[in-house]
This record gives structure tokens, sequence and C-alpha cells, in this order.
């Protein structure tokens, strides 16, 4: 979760005030329909996907209890559909991507992502690797902020991917889960819009958590773009029974909260700056963080909450226990669990195991 720089999950101060007048105003708690709020995905498919794409006749999506509930909603449509194809995932991922889906009855294949070593993209071997995906598999992207490791495509790669992608008929599934808490809004998304402009089949698994702060809130949204309107017809069908199925009606005050503050000016650009305020944090941590010893150096451009520190095990385990610093085994880290004020002691304690790193390459994880 994001934390401020008093180590705190803040509420952002649009949501306090949509909430105020949400419970000034709203009148019935009866349930919306397994579709959700539909002036909540409405308004998100505009700021997602920008007025063109979103108002396309060929784009259908739903409210879901957040982005996992999307994964788990797209992860059993593809299970029904006649081809059972497989889904590729790159590692390292979210732990929790390869168990939506094999419990959703799909077979995963896996191929490479990150290179340890250089702290970026390993562009060349997941490429070479998805050289043996059939027509119809499908593809499961980051869609920004890359969950553990914070790299990402160079604007050339992802254009070289979509590429790929269309022409070896490959079915993107993008998991957009930190738009706006990278570059910026509208950058967030552009690979997710170079996919939906170019693959006749995608689906987009979108989480509100991060950059509303609505953790358990749970508010997502699920969209299948199809290769033409009367495929989306009956696709939006079926999504609306499996919906019905896994979890009824998702839960509205979430959703309500979100749409008001997309649907009002003054909450919408207040919306914005703080969510602007929380990517100047992260980003500059990064470059605090990057600056301080060379191993890290890659963090600086790398973007999102996370981020994978060389340290192994053991060290983690030390650190831990001498030091009272704690992350995942894997050197997986919470940038933004790091302050200004405590970066300089996160740094020394963690520097005697870069510096024997660079000796020792085999302790790197």
């Amino acid at each position: 979760m994001y934390r401020d720089e008093g180590g705190a999950t803040p509420i952002m101060r649009c949501i306090k005030e949509a909430e105020r007048r949400l419970v000034a105003s709203q009148t019935s708690k009866g349930y919306l329909g397994a579709e959700g709020d539909a002036e909540f995905t409405t308004l998100l498919a505009n700021m997602v996907f920008g007025d063109a794409l979103a108002g396309s006749p060929r784009l259908t999506g739903v409210q879901t209890p957040g982005g996992t509930g999307a994964l788990r909603l797209g992860a059993e449509l593809l299970a029904r559909s006649q081809d059972k194809p497989e889904i590729w995932i790159g590692t390292p991922t979210w732990p929790n991507h390869a168990p939506i889906f094999q419990e959703a009855g799909l077979s995963v294949r896996v191929h490479p992502f990150f290179d340890d070593a250089t702290g970026q993209v390993d562009f060349g071997s997941m490429v070479e690797a998805l050289g043996e995906a059939k027509r119809g598999d499908i593809l499961l992207l980051h869609g920004c902020c890359h969950n553990p490791t914070g790299a990402g495509l160079e604007p050339d790669q992802w254009r070289e991917l979509v590429a790929f992608i269309a022409q070896r008929g490959l079915v993107p599934f993008v998991d957009l889960a930190y738009q706006g808490l990278g570059d910026g809004l509208d950058a967030d998304a552009a690979f997710t819009r170079a996919l939906i402009s170019s693959c006749p089949d995608t689906l987009i698994a979108y989480s509100c958590d991060k950059n509303f702060g609505l953790y358990r809130e749970r508010v997502g949204a699920l969209w299948v773009n199809a290769a033409n309107a009367a495929e989306t017809s009956i696709i939006r069908q079926n999504l609306l029974v499996l919906a019905r199925s896994l979890w009824s009606m998702p839960p509205d005050h979430g959703a309500a909260v979100t749409r008001m503050v997309l649907s009002d000016p003054e909450l919408a650009q207040l919306w914005r700056a703080e969510l602007t305020e929380m990517r100047e944090r992260i980003n500059g941590l990064r470059s605090q963080l990057a600056a301080s010893h060379p191993r890290l150096a890659p963090i600086a451009a790398q973007r999102g909450m996370f981020a994978m520190l060389p340290l192994g095990p053991g060290d983690v385990e030390t650190l831990r226990t001498r030091n009272g610093i704690y992350m995942a085994s894997s050197g997986r880290i919470n940038i933004a669990g790091l302050t200004h004020g405590n970066m300089d002691a996160f740094a020394s304690a963690i520097t005697p195991f870069l510096d024997r790193a660079q000796s020792s390459p085999s302790i790197v994880v």
C-alpha cells in the first residue's frame, strides 16, 4: 500500500469529501445488478482509454471487486472458450497472478521478464520465449509500474511487442493497477491504448485501490475489447452471467465514491493534484535510493511502488534481526514504505551487502 512521509496510508482528501457528499445524498442501499455502477465504469473508461477508444462499440466493461476480481472474471471467461488457451506470464510477477488463472482452469506458461543483473526488462529473452506461444494464447501484461520489479518496457520495445502480439494472433490481458503512479495518467495508459488499437481481442483488468487509495473498498473493473460489436454483445452477456455466479453484485460504496470524484470537476481536479503528489514522492524516493549506491542506479528509471533489491534471503534476515528493516525474502520492497528522513539509515544498512554482491554475483536474486 502507498504510505506517506509519516508512514500512514491516508484517505485522500477528494475521497473524504466525496464520501461526505455520498452519505448526505444516498437514498437507498438496493442492489445495482451484476454490472455494478454503470456510470462509474463509463467514467473510468474515458480516463483509461481516452474518449475515442472508450466510446467504441467493440468495448464493454463491468464493475468488479478490485483488480483481483477483474482478473478472475476475465480468467473465467477465457476458460470457457472452446480453444482452451494457455496463458503466458512473465517472471517474476505478482504472486497471485498464476493462482487466479490456474483456479479458473487455465494452463499457465512462464517467460523471462526481468534481468537481475541490469535491473531492466530482458526483452530479447521475453520475445524469444513467446515464440512458442500459439495463436489464441493469452499474454498477461502489466500496464505500467510492474509489480514486483518496477521495470518497464521502453517505448520502442512496447511498440515492437504490440506488433509481435498482433502478428502472432495472441490475446493481451492487461493488468492496469497503478495508473497515474508512474509517469502520469496518459503516459501510464499509452501501452494499453496501443494494444487495444492494434489487437482485435484485448482484456483489461483495472484497480482503483492504489490511485484512489481505496484498498479495503475493493474497487475495480474489467473491460473486454472484441473484434466487432456483435462479439462484444455476446461477451457482455457471458460476463454478467459469470459475475452473477462469482459474487452476485459488486460492492457499491467505493465505486460510488470514485464516480463522484470523476464526475465532479472540483473533486477530479483535487484527485489529480493528490495523485501527482503521490507520484512525485515515490519517484523522488526512487531517485534518492538510486543515488545511494551504484548497484541501485536502475531503480531511478523504474516506476511504481515496488523494486527488487539485489539481496538474498540471508541478507534480508540479517537486516531484520540487526537493523529492524523488514522486506520480503526476495528483496522486494515497497518504495513508498521509505521516507526521505530514514533513507540514509536504510542505505547505510544495505550498503555492506551491495558491496559484497559486487564481488559475489551468486547472492543476487
